[in-house]
């Protein structure tokens, strides 16, 4: 069996420990130490030859700067997200520590609940080397139906860009719009969504398939995702920090919002709906949002 290590055992890495367990012996580490099966130290987890790294978008810089060491890994990138910081995407990231030939980005409908209960779901793994998404796309169980791209840009715009969109559709449940409201809301945002992509590269077909499509209409749609919870917590009048320290767990969106209206500020982008988002964190009136939004030209 081929051995993997994932890095980061919070929910998502664990659904991925067990998602992949079913045909490959499974490692897991984490920054502290875990009572879990197979857990093993982050020295030994870097000796592997295929690795799965979930860490969040706003904490990899630091974490690859300050532990990781290149041993011609291949490596499954699982975590979606722009840094706020300076406007990178992940692939960018860890381009300065991995050769892209060697990286491998995981994109689609993916709650980790439903990963632990065996469901059913679809995923890409998108890769500039079609070796290397396959090898990975190989590794996934029978539950899972897995496509190879080679259109990273895309699945890093759509992973990132769906996070805020949710946080927007949260809003819009929070302020009791109705479904037509959502619905139209969710397809600006795809809209926007593939603008923006096209920007930076990225294929038509990613935004109406698994990893644009088919991730932003489950996160954008349910309160098992966690960017549509800060969107509820937005529309009750609470503050962002409020949010995420209720949530206890990480909200990639938040980072992304700020990230996506540098970048919009930078290129000159028309955002709409991310920019409102950016501006309800930063502590505008919900419905005064909804009211520009609506008398947008």
């Amino acid at each position: 069996m081929t051995k993997i290590g994932v890095i980061g055992a919070g929910k998502w890495g664990e659904a991925l420990a067990f998602a992949l367990s079913e045909k490959c012996e499974v490692f897991i580490t984490s920054r502290k130490k875990r009572d879990m099966k197979n857990f093993i130290s982050l020295e030994e987890i870097l000796e592997l030859e295929y690795l799965v790294i979930t860490i969040p978008a706003q904490q990899i810089s630091s974490w690859l700067r300050d532990n990781f060491i290149y041993k011609n890994q291949k490596i499954l990138v699982a975590s979606k997200g722009i840094e706020a910081s300076s406007g990178k995407f992940l692939n960018e990231i860890y381009e300065e520590y991995v050769p892209k030939e060697s990286l491998a980005f995981l994109s689609g409908p993916s709650f980790a609940h439903e990963v632990l209960k065996s469901l059913p779901t679809a995923l890409v793994v998108n890769s500039t080397n079609g070796e290397v998404s396959s090898k990975f796309a190989s590794f996934f169980p029978s539950f899972i139906k897995s496509y190879t791209s080679t259109d990273v840009a895309g699945a890093e715009v759509a992973g990132a860009y769906k996070n805020v969109i949710a946080i927007a559709a949260g809003v819009c449940e929070g302020l009791a719009l109705g479904k037509n409201a959502s619905a139209s809301l969710i397809a600006r945002g795809l809209v926007e969504m593939h603008r923006f992509g096209l920007v930076y590269g990225a294929k038509e077909e990613s935004f109406i398939g698994l990893s644009g499509a088919g991730d932003l209409f489950l996160t954008a749609s349910s309160t098992m995702s966690r960017n549509f919870r800060v969107g509820l917590g937005l529309a009750e009048g609470k503050s962002s920090s409020a949010i995420l320290e209720e949530l206890g767990e990480v909200a990639e969106g938040v980072g992304t919002a700020y990230a996506l209206n540098e970048i919009a500020k930078k290129k000159d982008l028309y955002l709409p709906i991310a920019k409102e988002i950016y501006e309800i964190l930063e502590g505008k009136s919900p419905k005064e949002s909804l009211r520009d939004l609506l008398s947008r030209g």
